[in-house]
């Protein structure tokens, strides 16, 4: 008797979650997109921080499933352009700029400038340049602009109406964030900090300490991940010119490369009073 042949089961392949969770970052993108124009801003906000955290893992996960692709690559590019390029723009169109006569002009210039800074991003991958320049992004990266668009809705909703929620403050803030983002100034990558050892604990208390904040006084945390953010420019600034200026350094770990320079500074602060005193003594006048 001839046994019939058993239809195999489809099963779906784990290679297809990077890709899901892009376009559900999407969804979420533009659902967010939807409460701000329902007059909803804490659930916009909600979305579009969902929306960031996918766009974040999408990638890692792609690679440690060796699930990387052509079509995944263009589709987050598509993803990072709605999520932090649209989204925003509407958001704050919609709750902020609605009765301003500039507004709109005013988000179409960030959106373009996100569009922009994506399209430089990408052609900058095919370049070959320096190892030090994988540590630094060129502008204000796509989801940190986001963030910073939010600023003063953030604000508005933390500590209401003020003068940072005025036509000319937002209008101000705005085109400062879309210049940051199509800007040529060096900002470090969050992965290339080094944690040493001893300081993972603390760090992971901190960590404990922001996830709760962000629990009860989400809008203030986003003003101080801004605030720390544009801190942290010009020191981004005087190590890319540090490393600029030291290539024997690029391929060493960054404890060593903290180690250098220190004791460069060490050896500058020991030199200058012997500088200063030669200097004294240069400009002081003969004796009659």
């Amino acid at each position: 008797m001839i046994q019939p042949r058993s239809i195999p089961k489809r099963v779906v392949s784990l290679r297809m979650l990077p890709s899901a969770m892009t376009v559900a970052a999407i969804c979420l993108g533009l659902s967010s997109v939807k409460f701000a124009l329902d007059g909803r801003p804490t659930e916009a906000m909600a979305f579009l921080a969902v929306a960031a955290i996918l766009d974040a893992l999408d990638g890692r996960i792609a690679r440690m499933l060796k699930a990387t692709s052509k079509m995944g690559e263009e589709i987050d590019s598509l993803a990072d352009a709605v999520n932090f390029g649209v989204a925003p723009a509407f958001i704050v169109y919609g709750t902020l700029l609605s009765q301003s006569r500039i507004g709109w002009i005013v988000v179409l210039l960030y959106a373009v400038c996100i569009v922009l800074r994506l399209a430089r991003f990408n052609a900058m991958l095919a370049e070959d340049l320096p190892a030090y320049t994988k540590e630094f992004f060129v502008g204000m990266p796509a989801p940190a602009g986001a963030i910073g668009a939010i600023g003063p809705l953030a604000a508005k909703m933390q500590f209401g109406d003020g003068w940072w929620t005025s036509e000319i403050a937002v209008v101000i803030w705005m085109v400062g964030v879309s210049l940051l983002v199509v800007s040529t100034i060096p900002m470090r990558k969050i992965h290339t900090f080094s944690v040493p050892p001893n300081m993972v604990a603390p760090l992971l208390a901190l960590l404990a300490i922001g996830v709760t904040a962000s629990i009860l006084y989400g809008y203030l945390v986003i003003l101080v991940i801004i605030l720390a953010y544009v801190i942290h420019i010009p020191f981004a600034v005087r190590t890319e010119r540090w490393l600029a200026a030291h290539p024997e350094t690029w391929d060493d770990k960054p404890r060593q490369r903290r180690a250098i320079r220190r004791a460069s500074r060490r050896e500058i602060r020991r030199t200058q009073p012997h500088r200063r005193s030669v200097a004294r003594l240069g400009l002081r006048k003969p004796g009659r």
